[in-house]
């Protein structure tokens, strides 16, 4: 070969020149040792690290920087219900990838319900100093969090607050304008929750309310009777649903072998019949 480039006139020292060029752009990592592509690994890693924490930083203050009375009424009710500070719920929520849902919450013709689930979630922990890079372990933590209620497993507490009206919620209406109520449903059993918290919380409030509105007569009105009757029936459906799934009706067990033990010919098949 080389006498070969050497007869085409100094085409030898541009084709080496090719090769190096080559095996210096497809293969300069092949020839790295592997410590130094993990080294920079790390780096970048740290680096990018670094810019993430930096900018949910940031993001949490420009949150923290809009809360205002609405807000506060939100994060007080959710405290007392869920039996956390009101500091825990603040950073919890201003740290929420879902933040935005409040203030559509909050605006007119806005959203009609705001949504929290406080339950176990999967938290993923590293220690660099006991494990090796980038080893975690899963481990099950309380976590207060924002959702559409659509996309999540319901597995704990729901804290909801529902509007009233279409009108733009301000800090001097939120307490007209929300209403707060949870409902318990630990370990996925969303039918007794449902259940418990109809039966014991929002029938005896229905039936204890004096003011109905536009109705004079109050309870004593037949369609406020009937309503109430409607909402004690859908309990009554719900407590039945529940107890089919727990299992609390069974159907006997039948040795069908006694039965067609014996069977020889069609005749036998009709008499047992």
């Amino acid at each position: 070969t080389e006498s070969k480039y050497h007869r085409h006139g100094g085409n030898l020292k541009t084709r080496s020149t090719e090769l190096g060029s080559a095996f210096t752009g497809s293969s300069l990592t092949a020839v790295l040792p592997a410590s130094s592509t993990v080294k920079k690994s790390k780096v970048f890693s740290s680096e990018s690290r670094k810019e993430l924490t930096k900018q949910a930083k940031v993001t949490k203050e420009e949150r923290r920087a809009q809360i205002d009375g609405r807000h506060r009424y939100l994060i007080s009710r959710l405290a007392d219900g869920i039996d956390l500070s009101e500091q825990q719920v603040e950073e919890t929520i201003i740290a929420d990838d879902k933040f935005q849902l409040i203030e559509q919450f909050f605006a007119p013709s806005g959203l009609k319900k705001l949504l929290f689930f406080y339950q176990d979630v999967l938290q993923q922990k590293s220690n660099a100093s006991l494990r090796p890079e980038g080893s975690t372990n899963n481990l099950p933590q309380k976590k207060l969090f924002i959702t559409m209620g659509s996309t999540e497993d319901f597995t704990g507490t729901c804290a909801f607050f529902l509007r009233t009206s279409d009108e733009v919620v301000t800090a001097s209406n939120v307490s007209q304008e929300v209403n707060f109520g949870m409902f318990d449903c630990t370990h996925g059993n969303i039918l007794q929750g449902l259940e418990f918290f109809l039966s014991q919380i929002m029938i005896p409030a229905l039936k204890s309310q004096q003011n109905w509105g536009a109705v004079k007569e109050g309870l004593k009105n037949s369609q406020i009777q009937e309503f109430l009757y409607a909402v004690d029936k859908f309990v009554g459906t719900l407590s039945s649903s529940r107890q089919n799934i727990e299992d609390k009706i069974q159907l006997t067990k039948v040795d069908i072998d006694v039965y067609v033990r014996n069977l020889q010919n069609p005749s036998d098949y009709i008499t047992a019949g």
